[in-house]
C-alpha cells in the first residue's frame, strides 16, 4: 500500500523542510493544499510549480495531488445559482487540473464544504444540477491532463450538500464522465453512513479513486478508537491500488508527532494482517 500524507499541517513550515520531515518518517507522498501555495493559483506559474516537484522529488516524495481545492478562494462556489458564478467555479477547476498534472499529480479530491453549502432557496436538486453543471464543464480538461476529480462526501456537520458516498454516486451519474470518480474519508464516513466502513469500501470498489485516513477524534489513525485492521483489509481485499493519504484536522500534538504515528500504526496493522 502507498502512503502519503496531506501536507497543509505543516502549512507553517518551509516547502523543503516539509518534504524532509515527510519522507524521513517514511512517506513515499504528499498531497498539496493549494492554499498552501497561493489563494490564486492561477497566478502561480508552471515553472514555480515546477520547482514544488523537484524539491519534492529530491526527497523521494511524489506530490500525489491536490485538495481543499476551493479554500480561501473568492466569488467561486459549487452550488450557486448564479451562472457566472458556476462558470467561474468550472475554469478554476480546470486551473487546478493542469496544476496538479504540472506538479505530477494523478488527483484532485473536492471537499470544500463552505463553497458546495445549500444557499438560501436552494434546493437538494437544484444543487446537484448545479454541481454537475460545474463538473461537466470541467471534465474536458481534466481528461486532457490525464487527472482525475474525485467528489469527497463529508458529515452534516461540515456541509448540507453530499454527506454520503450514495449521494456522491448519485452527482457522479448527472456528470457522467470517468474523470469524476468517489473519495472516501474514514473520518467521513463515521459520521455520515449507516453501514460499516468495509461494507462501503466493497460496494464502492470499482469507482473508488481516492482514500483517505484519520478519525473521528480529527486525529490520524492510531490517535483516536478507530480499529483499522478491518479498514487496511478491506482495501487490500478489493485490490485497492490508490493511494492511503492521511488528513487530519487537529494539529495541536505537532505535525511530526501526528505523521509518525499515524504512519507506525498502519504499518503495524498491515504487518498484523499479514500475520493473521
Amino acid at each position: 500500500m502507498k502512503f502519503a500524507i496531506c501536507q497543509e499541517l505543516f502549512e507553517d513550515t518551509e516547502w523543503s523542510e516539509q518534504c524532509r520531515i515527510i519522507s524521513e518518517v517514511g512517506y513515499t507522498g504528499i498531497e498539496v493544499a493549494p492554499f498552501c501555495i497561493s489563494d490564486d493559483m492561477a497566478s502561480v506559474s508552471p515553472e514555480e510549480l515546477l520547482k514544488y516537484r523537484a524539491t519534492a522529488e529530491q526527497f523521494g516524495l511524489e506530490i500525489i495531488g491536490l485538495h481543499w481545492l476551493l479554500a480561501k478562494t473568492e466569488g467561486l462556489y459549487l452550488t450557486s445559482p448564479e451562472p457566472e458564478v458556476r462558470q467561474a467555479t468550472a475554469d478554476y477547476l480546470k486551473v487546478l487540473a493542469k496544476a496538479c498534472r504540472v506538479m505530477g499529480g494523478q488527483v484532485l479530491v473536492f471537499g470544500s464544504p463552505f463553497q458546495r453549502n445549500l444557499l438560501p432557496g436552494v434546493s437538494t436538486e437544484q444543487a446537484m444540477q448545479f454541481a454537475a453543471e460545474v463538473f461537466r464543464a470541467a471534465m474536458p480538461t481534466f481528461e486532457q491532463e490525464n487527472v482525475r476529480l474525485c467528489m469527497e462526501p463529508l458529515t452534516k456537520k461540515e456541509t448540507d450538500f453530499v454527506n454520503t458516498c450514495a449521494e456522491a454516486v448519485e452527482l457522479m451519474k448527472l456528470v457522467d464522465h470517468s474523470a469524476f470518480e468517489l473519495h472516501q474519508d474514514v473520518k467521513a464516513m463515521l459520521g455520515a453512513e449507516q453501514d460499516s466502513i468495509p461494507e462501503l469500501i466493497h460496494r464502492h470498489r470499482d469507482i473508488c479513486g481516492h482514500f483517505h485516513v484519520n478519525d473521528s477524534n480529527l486525529l490520524g489513525p492510531g490517535m483516536g478508537e478507530t480499529d483499522y485492521h478491518p479498514i487496511l483489509k478491506a482495501l487490500r481485499d478489493v485490490g485497492y491500488d490508490g493511494w492511503i493519504s492521511v488528513e487530519v484536522f487537529d494539529y495541536s500534538p505537532g505535525a511530526e508527532k501526528i505523521a509518525k504515528k499515524s504512519l507506525e500504526y498502519m504499518k503495524q496493522v498491515l504487518r498484523d494482517l499479514e500475520a493473521s
